[in-house]
């Protein structure tokens, strides 16, 4: 049997806050229902078959559409794209609708709504979901893939944006 240490959450999140992740804009779309969530818990599975994972907050019913809509896209953010991950972050108080009306969206394979000059764009159909106690885990195999010309990537770390 494993012993298990339980660290505070509080503690936790300020060690993570250290960590740089690549910022991110997070898709779906469900029966003309359209969601965006800015993350930076994503990466790579696998070159074969191409697969990314996601990880979103289980506890926002708004993220429901993520785990029930079978689709999603990964759309890497750039230094230009701050706007857009604090509109899709709720650092803004701009609802739904209006964070897609800020910038442009296209589809690819899936439907699932692709920033048109996003870094790279993963169009993924999900394979699997694991449920953690506060966040789900979403596997997607990559049905399209599209990227832009080479910008300044937009990193979180330290609870604040930086480029590189």
């Amino acid at each position: 049997m494993l012993n298990r240490q339980h660290i505070d959450p509080g503690l936790y999140r300020d060690a993570m806050s250290r960590y740089a992740g690549h910022v991110q804009l997070v898709t779906t779309v469900m029966e003309g229902m359209r969601r965006g969530v800015t993350i930076t818990a994503a990466c790579s599975v696998s070159d074969n078959p191409a697969s990314v994972l996601i990880c979103l907050n289980n506890t926002n019913p708004k993220n429901e559409i993520f785990f029930r809509s079978g689709i999603f896209v990964l759309n890497t953010l750039g230094a230009h794209h701050q706007g857009v991950a604090d509109a899709f972050s709720g650092r803004t108080s701009l609802a739904d609708d209006e964070r897609f009306a800020s910038t442009r969206f296209e589809t690819l394979v899936t439907g699932a709504p692709v920033l048109a000059d996003a870094l790279a764009a993963f169009d993924c159909r999900v394979t699997d979901i694991k449920e953690m106690p506060t966040h789900n885990v979403i596997f997607g195999e990559v049905a399209a893939v599209r990227f832009s010309e080479k910008h300044p990537a937009l990193i979180y770390m330290n609870r604040d944006y930086h480029t590189l």
